[in-house]
């Protein structure tokens, strides 16, 4: 028997939760969780940078 990880996957679109990649709404589903962190983040000080220039 081969077991599957199956992850919870959110439209932005209409904020429902499924499985399934596909959306009702005609949107895409993806991965509500934020990416790893890591003490030797190569892209931290531009990130930084956008997100000061977003606000």
């Amino acid at each position: 028997m081969t077991l599957m990880a199956h992850h919870i996957l959110k439209c932005p679109a209409c904020d429902s939760y499924s499985l399934h990649e596909a959306c009702p709404c005609g949107g895409t589903r993806v991965s509500p969780k934020p990416a790893k962190w890591s003490p030797e983040d190569k892209y931290g000080a531009y990130r930084r940078k956008y997100k000061e220039a977003q606000s």
